[in-house]
C-alpha cells in the first residue's frame, strides 16, 4: 500500500515538473507573444484607471438616479475585471518578461487585494459567516471603490513615469503636469456636491489655479461656497501644488512599483534635490513625511488654540485646523473661516494662532533642499556621536561644511529680510492699522505680516489700510518670495541673495563672487540676472494689461494685485471679486506662469544653441 502511494507521488511530481517544463518551454518561445499580450493589457488597464477616476468622481460628486448609480457601478465592475486580468497576467508572466526586476512588496499587496475583490463574483454572500466584520468589509462597495481607486492611481503614475522615461522635457512635462491639475480641479470644483449654490467656470478655473499655484486670490468666499467636499478637493489641490506633482507620481512609481528608467530617475533627481540615486527613495520619503507630519503638528497646535474661542462644533474645529496647517505651510493663504485670519474673534481672542501659522509658513517657504540638508547634518551628528563613543581615541574631528553654502546663503538672507521686516511694519503701522493693541498684540501682527506676505497671502490686518510706503514695501517682500524649491513664490531668496553678492563683488572690485569661502558659479549669477529682469519685464506687461482691462478700479489696487498673482502671494487691497472674465484669465495665466517659471518654460520651448565650433573674439558695451 506504501508502495502505491509513493508511485502516485512520484507520478505525480513528474507530471508537475513536465508542466513546468513545458510553461517555461512555452514561455521562452512565445515570449514576443507574452510581450505583446502583456502591453495590449497594460494599454487597456490605463484607458480603464482613467475611466475609474471619472466615473468615481461622477459617482461621488453628483446626485443619481437608482439607474444611473446601477449603469454606474456595471462600468465599475467591467474596470475591475480588466484589473483583474491585468494582474494575473503579470503575475504568470512576470518572471518570464522581467526576471532581474525587482518588484516592490507594495506591488504584491496591491495585486493580492485586487485579487481578493474577486471573491464576492465566485462566492455568494454568505447568510452566517465566519467573521462578520470580513464579510462586512469584502462585500462592502467601499471597500471595492477604494481598491480600484489605489491600482488605478498606482497604474496612471506608472504610466506618467514611463511618459518621463521617453526624454521627454523636463519643464515642458512640469508646466503640462500643473496644467493639467488645474484644469481638472477646475472641473472637481464644480461637481454639485462640492458647492453649496454652484459656481461659474472661470470662477473655479480661478480658484483651482490659484491653489495648484498655491497663491491664495480668490474671487469668491471660500467658507461659504464650499462644501466639506469641496473643501477636500481644494485642500488636494494645494497639496498637490505645494509640493509638485512629479513628487507624488515619482513617489508612487519609485517606492511602490520598484521600476524606472534611469533617465527618469536622473530627472527626479534634480526634481527634489538629491545627490545619488540611492538617496531617491530615502528622500521622497522624507519630504513627504516630514510634510505631513508638520501639517499634523500645525493641525494638532492650532486646535489647541482655538478650541472653545470660536463659537463651532468640535467637527468644524478640527476641520478648520487642518486645512489652515495645510493652508500655511503650504503658503497656499487659503481659509475656510468667514474673514479669514482678519475676524474679530482671532483677531481679539488668543493671538498664539498666529504665532503657529508664522513658524508654519516660515517651515514650507525655506526649501525641501534645505530641510534636506538638516537631515543630513543631524544624521551626520549623531553617527559621529555613535562612532566617538566605540571609538573615542580614533574619531576626535568633527566634519567639516555640515551645512552647503545654499543652506548657509538662504537663511541668513531670510533671517535678515524677516527680522527687516518685522521691525519696519511694527514702526510704519504702529499708529496706523496697529493702532489700539496691545504692545504684544502689535508684535505679533509685525511677526505675522512679516512673514505672509513672503508668499503665504494670510491677511490679519486689511491691506487697503496700511500707508503707501508700508505697502511699497510689502510689494518688495512679495516680490522676493520664500526659498527655491519651497512652497513660497516670488523671485526665490536664492536669487535675491544671488544679486546683492553680484552687486556686492562688483561695488568692492572683487574678480569674482564669494560667499563662505566659497565662489558662486557664472551660471548661477547670469540665472539670478535672468530671473530678475523677466520678472521685472512680466510685472510691468502684466499690470499695464490689467489696467487696461480694469480702468475703473484704483491703479493702486490693480498693481498690488498683479505682484500678488505673478509672484504666488494672495494677498488683495478687495479688488479680486469684481474683475472681469478677461482679467480673472490674465491673472490665472500670471499665478501658473510665476508657479511653474518662466525661465524654465523658456527654455523648454526655445530652441537650444549648441556650442559653435569656433569662438568669437569678445568685446565690451558701455554700461554705466
Amino acid at each position: 500500500m506504501a508502495k502505491t502511494h509513493h508511485s502516485l507521488f512520484d507520478t505525480l511530481r513528474y507530471r508537475l515538473k513536465s508542466v513546468q517544463k513545458a510553461f517555461i518551454r512555452f514561455t521562452h518561445a512565445g515570449i514576443s507573444t507574452i510581450n505583446a499580450i502583456l502591453s495590449a493589457s497594460w494599454a487597456l488597464t490605463v484607458i480603464a484607471s482613467a475611466v475609474c477616476i471619472v466615473c468615481l468622481t461622477i459617482h461621488t460628486g453628483y446626485e443619481h438616479s437608482p439607474a444611473d448609480i446601477q449603469n454606474i457601478r456595471r462600468a465599475l465592475r467591467w474596470i475591475q475585471g480588466i484589473f483583474i486580468v491585468n494582474v494575473l497576467l503579470n503575475i504568470v508572466f512576470r518572471n518570464a518578461r522581467n526576471a532581474s526586476r525587482k518588484v516592490s512588496w507594495f506591488l504584491w499587496v496591491t495585486d493580492a487585494l485586487v485579487l481578493i475583490t474577486f471573491l464576492p463574483w465566485v462566492y455568494p454572500h454568505p447568510a452566517n459567516p465566519w467573521i462578520p466584520w470580513a464579510e462586512q468589509l469584502l462585500y462592502s462597495n467601499k471597500f471595492l471603490y477604494a481598491i480600484l481607486t489605489l491600482y488605478a492611481t498606482l497604474t496612471l503614475c506608472h504610466a506618467i513615469i514611463q511618459i518621463i522615461g521617453k526624454r521627454t522635457n523636463p519643464s515642458l512635462l512640469l508646466s503640462g503636469s500643473f496644467l493639467t491639475f488645474i484644469i481638472i480641479g477646475s472641473f472637481l470644483l464644480m461637481l454639485p456636491k462640492c458647492t453649496y449654490g454652484g459656481i461659474d467656470y472661470i470662477d473655479a478655473l480661478f480658484v483651482s489655479t490659484s491653489a495648484v499655484c498655491i497663491t491664495g486670490l480668490t474671487p469668491i468666499d471660500i467658507s461659504v461656497t464650499f462644501t466639506p467636499l469641496g473643501l477636500c478637493v481644494l485642500a488636494f489641490l494645494i497639496q498637490i501644488g505645494a509640493l509638485g506633482v512629479m513628487t507624488f507620481t515619482s513617489f508612487f512609481a519609485l517606492f511602490f512599483s520598484g521600476n524606472t528608467s534611469i533617465y527618469s530617475q536622473l530627472m527626479l533627481r534634480d526634481i527634489i534635490y538629491s545627490k545619488s540615486m540611492g538617496t531617491l527613495v530615502p528622500t521622497l520619503l522624507y519630504i513627504l513625511w516630514f510634510t505631513l507630519a508638520v501639517e499634523l503638528v500645525g493641525a494638532v497646535a492650532i486646535f489647541l488654540s482655538i478650541h472653545g474661542t470660536l463659537s463651532l462644533s468640535l467637527a468644524d474645529e478640527i476641520t478648520f485646523s487642518l486645512f489652515h496647517s495645510l493652508s500655511a505651510f503650504c503658503n497656499a493663504g487659503f481659509s475656510n473661516f468667514p474673514g479669514g485670519m482678519s475676524n474679530p474673534l482671532l483677531l481679539d481672542g488668543n493671538i498664539s494662532i498666529y504665532w503657529i501659522m508664522s513658524a508654519l509658513i516660515i517651515a514650507g517657504s525655506i526649501g525641501f533642499p534645505i530641510l534636506v540638508n538638516f537631515k543630513e547634518a543631524i544624521a551626520n551628528k549623531i553617527s559621529l556621536t555613535i562612532r566617538r563613543l566605540k571609538q573615542p581615541a580614533i574619531v576626535s574631528v568633527s566634519p567639516h561644511h555640515l551645512f552647503n553654502m545654499n543652506t548657509k546663503i538662504v537663511l541668513t538672507t531670510f533671517a535678515w529680510l524677516f527680522i527687516a521686516g518685522t521691525v519696519v511694519f511694527l514702526f510704519l503701522e504702529y499708529d496706523n492699522s496697529l493702532r489700539g493693541m496691545s504692545a504684544i498684540e502689535k508684535i505679533t501682527q509685525a511677526v505675522f505680516n512679516s512673514a505672509t506676505p513672503r508668499s503665504a497671502g494670510f491677511s490679519s490686518v486689511n491691506p487697503a489700510g496700511f500707508l503707501n510706503v508700508t505697502l511699497v514695501f510689502v510689494l518688495f517682500l512679495m516680490w522676493i518670495g520664500g526659498a527655491s524649491q519651497s512652497t513660497g513664490g516670488g523671485i526665490k531668496v536664492n536669487t535675491f541673495a544671488a544679486i546683492w553678492l553680484n552687486l556686492r563683488a562688483i561695488v568692492t572690485g572683487a574678480p569674482k563672487v564669494t560667499a563662505y569661502h566659497r565662489t558662486i558659479a557664472t551660471g548661477s549669477i547670469r540665472r539670478a540676472n535672468a530671473v530678475v529682469a523677466i520678472s521685472i519685464m512680466s510685472y510691468v506687461v502684466v499690470s499695464l494689461l490689467l489696467l487696461w482691462f480694469e480702468p475703473r478700479l484704483p491703479a493702486k489696487s490693480l498693481l498690488f494685485e498683479a505682484n500678488s498673482a505673478l509672484f504666488t502671494v494672495g494677498s488683495s487691497l478687495g479688488v479680486t471679486g469684481s474683475l472681469s472674465a478677461k482679467s480673472e484669465i490674465l491673472l490665472c495665466v500670471a499665478m501658473f506662469l510665476g508657479r511653474v517659471g518662466i525661465i524654465s518654460l523658456l527654455t523648454g520651448v526655445a530652441r537650444h544653441r549648441h556650442a559653435a565650433g569656433c569662438s568669437f573674439p569678445s568685446d565690451n558695451i558701455i554700461i554705466n
